[in-house]
Order: structure tokens, then C-alpha cells, then sequence
């Protein structure tokens, strides 16, 4: 009976629901939790207004500006000073010093021109201690470009002043059923910028991102759950495996050359590996058990999975190269969507402690004798995922009454909705 309990809530995300029409709100908020490196007194970047030269108004550069300070201050690297002097190349002395006095580590000072049908974001950095330049770059686009073009310029300017990388030009895909049906979409990591991806008309799912853009996805369109894939830079999908019974996405390994996945194509749902260069497939478990939400580790040596082998479903780690495999969890009620972080030390998912709780989400180390709690009392939080630098995680919440997508910090605390959409949202998947 548990097995059959198990396999039934594997697919119940596959239920469909109708909702009303999609639609996203713009929103300029940001949300401060702990500080990751650790530090309560983090260095102040002077934020003057940006210029625009240019036949049309200032928006271009209110744009650019404002798309940067939400990066920066989201990135809890930086605290943002605007209380200085409007900056002035003829000046430029008396004005770093003024931004110096105004307890300012740096100076970042940005302008936008207007030639030609594009235009041109130049982006200044000055260290405040030594009064010299430490960032200088142009970036040049169309008017659409210029949202993407500020998170760039703000990713590479922290990895300029921390050496550490931005996630300010990820995104997010999922699955949304605000067209009364599921379609897969993606959204900036902000919330902005959203796009539906797929026009399937079915059960779209689980999507999966790979580290060369393209995004794996389960989708019922040809009346069977079959795993695709997006091609983003050629827009196009193309079908990967058909009619091999039930197919949901686990993950894409670190090379990409391999997907995990779930199949029914056994005697009962496994865990199967995928070569995306052969088109073979290899069942790497097979006990008299359901198996299923596999996901890799970073080095691509190991899976986590969930298993009710034991009794109820719990999750469990796997060596590929020999099959050892070895519980994390043993006691939940119910555990699910593992999903390992992109620095190794954790895997975060989904689970219950007793029945008849809601789901709240989780960190488990790799011994599994840590055990975190990072959600509770705030409706049924389901479909963690890492941000690519392994400081925040997406996840899906009812906490508001519907499925909305939620960011928060590794340790549970900011969190906040990433975008008013309608309908529910299921199975988030950050980029790399």
C-alpha cells in the first residue's frame, strides 16, 4: 500500500488545475536577510544618479541604475550610499572625496548614450581608499537588451571587488497553469522578464536547466510522459525519450552529457541515467521499491534520491561508479525533490515529520546527522532549488493561498515572493 502511495504523489504534480489568465507585476523591492560572508558591517558603494545622453528622457539610465542597486544590494556583498554628490568627470577629485567622507568603499558611477539604435551603458568603479579606478566597461544593446545588459555589468563588478561570482543574469524556469494548462516558463531571478516557453496544450513539468542553456523537461503533449528539451539560442524543442513509459526529469549532469531520470519502464519506478551522446540508458537502481527525484552532485559522481525501500520515503545518496548507496534521512513522514548544492555540503528538499503536516523544506549534510529546518508554519513549501552560487533557494509556497514561487536565503530567513503571477507555479529550476 505505501508503494502505491508513493507512486500516486509521484505524479500528483502532474494533476491539472485550472486558473485565469497569466500576467506578472513589476516590482522594485528588495529583501535584506543575513549577510553570507559573514560580515554586519559590509562595504558601501556611493550610488549617484546615472546620466543619459541622448535625444529621449532619463528612463534608460533610471533603468540601468535602478536594475543595478537591486542587483548589488540583493547580492549582500555591498550596502548602498546614496547620500553624496551628483558625480562630475571635471570634479573628480573633490567629488571622490566627498563620497569618501560620506563613509562610501567605493564609487560607482554609470551613464547611458543613444547612437545609431543602440545604446551604451558605461559603467565606472572607483576604490575610495586609494582614489583610483578598479572597473571601467561598456556595454552595448538594444533597448530590450538594456535589463539584461545591468545584470551583467552588476555580476561582473562583484566578481571585480569579491572575486566571487553574481547570479544577476540567472533565471528561473517552471511550471504554471494560468492557461488551464501546465506550460513551462521562465523569469529573471528578480521576477522580471517573464516568458512562456512552451504552447504544449498538455502536462508540462519538471523543468531541468543544463549548463549550456538548454532546458529538460517532462511534457504529457503526445499523451505520454515524455522527457523534452528547449533549445533556447535556436528556438526550437526537440523530443529526447518517447514512449518509455512514465519519464520525469531528475537532473542534468554537470557535463551534460547525461540526464537522471525517473521510469516506470521497469518492473516498478527507477532511477535511470540517460547518455545524451549514445542514447542509452542504464538503470542504476533496482530494488522492490519506488525510486525517483534523483539529482547530481557538483563533481557528477553522485545522486540523491528519494527511496521508500526502507519504509517511507526518505532520501538517499548513491556512488554512481558502484552502486553503494546510503539513507540521509530516516525518520520523515514523507521526503521528496532533493536537490544538491552547488558547493557540495548540503542537499535541500521537501518533507514531512508526521502526517497530515504540510511540507516544509530541509537541509541534510552529507553524513546526515545535520538536520535543518528552513520553512515552518507558513502553508506547504514544496520543489526547493539552488541559486547557482548556493547562497538562496527557490521554492514554491501556499502559504498565500495559491502555489506562488518564493526566494529565500540558505538558512531560511528573507524570505519573499519572486513575481505576482497568476495561477499556481510547480517545480522551479535555477539556472546555472
Amino acid at each position: 500500500m505505501k508503494k502505491i502511495i508513493f507512486y500516486i504523489g509521484l505524479i500528483l504534480v502532474c494533476i491539472v488545475a485550472v486558473f485565469p489568465v497569466f500576467a506578472a507585476k513589476n516590482k522594485t523591492d528588495v529583501y535584506i536577510g543575513i549577510t553570507s560572508v559573514g560580515d554586519k558591517h559590509l562595504p558601501a558603494i556611493g550610488l549617484p544618479e546615472f546620466q543619459f545622453d541622448g535625444p529621449l528622457s532619463q528612463e534608460p539610465s533610471k533603468l540601468v541604475r535602478e536594475v543595478m542597486r537591486g542587483d548589488l544590494l540583493f547580492a549582500r556583498y555591498f550596502d548602498i550610499n546614496e547620500e553624496g554628490p551628483a558625480f562630475d568627470s571635471s570634479k573628480l577629485s573633490q567629488v571622490l572625496t566627498a563620497w569618501a567622507r560620506a563613509k562610501a568603499s567605493y564609487l560607482l558611477v554609470g551613464g547611458v548614450t543613444y547612437a545609431d539604435s543602440y545604446y551604451t551603458i558605461k559603467v565606472y568603479v572607483y576604490d575610495l581608499s586609494t582614489r583610483t579606478p578598479v572597473f571601467a566597461k561598456a556595454f552595448k544593446g538594444t533597448k530590450n537588451s538594456l535589463r539584461r545588459l545591468a545584470h551583467i555589468a552588476s555580476d561582473q563588478i562583484v566578481a571585480a571587488l569579491t572575486g566571487k561570482r553574481g547570479i544577476a543574469d540567472t533565471k528561473i524556469a517552471f511550471s504554471n497553469n494560468s492557461t488551464r494548462n501546465k506550460e513551462i516558463y521562465m523569469v529573471d531571478y528578480d521576477g522580471e522578464n517573464l516568458q512562456k516557453l512552451t504552447n504544449d496544450k498538455s502536462i508540462a513539468l519538471l523543468p531541468r536547466w543544463s549548463k549550456d542553456g538548454r532546458i529538460f523537461y517532462t511534457s504529457y503533449k503526445n499523451r505520454n510522459p515524455d522527457i523534452f528539451a528547449i533549445d533556447l539560442r535556436a528556438g526550437k524543442i526537440v523530443p529526447i525519450i518517447l514512449r518509455g513509459g512514465l519519464s520525469l526529469i531528475g537532473g542534468v549532469s554537470p557535463d551534460g552529457k547525461a540526464l537522471a531520470f525517473t521510469s516506470t519502464s521497469s518492473s516498478n519506478p527507477s532511477v535511470f541515467i540517460y547518455n545524451l551522446e549514445n542514447h542509452t540508458k542504464q538503470r542504476v537502481t533496482n530494488k522492490a521499491s519506488v525510486d525517483g527525484s534523483p539529482s547530481y552532485s557538483p563533481d557528477g559522481k553522485y545522486i540523491t534520491f528519494v527511496s521508500n525501500r526502507g519504509g517511507n520515503p526518505q532520501i538517499y545518496v548513491m556512488e554512481l561508479a558502484t552502486g553503494q548507496t546510503r539513507p540521509l534521512t530516516k525518520t520523515f513522514n514523507w521526503s521528496d525533490s532533493p536537490q544538491w548544492s552547488p558547493t557540495g555540503e548540503w542537499i535541500v528538499f521537501s518533507g514531512r515529520e508526521a502526517p497530515y503536516h504540510p511540507m516544509d523544506i530541509f537541509l541534510v549534510d552529507l553524513t546526515g546527522t545535520q538536520l535543518r529546518r528552513l520553512t515552518t508554519d507558513a502553508g506547504s513549501n514544496e520543489d526547493p532549488t539552488w541559486s547557482p552560487d548556493g547562497r538562496f533557494i527557490a521554492f514554491t509556497t501556499t502559504r498565500n493561498g495559491k502555489r506562488q514561487l518564493y526566494i529565500m536565503d540558505m538558512d531560511g530567513s528573507a524570505p519573499h515572493l519572486l513575481a505576482d503571477i497568476k495561477g499556481d507555479s510547480f517545480t522551479p529550476h535555477w539556472s546555472f
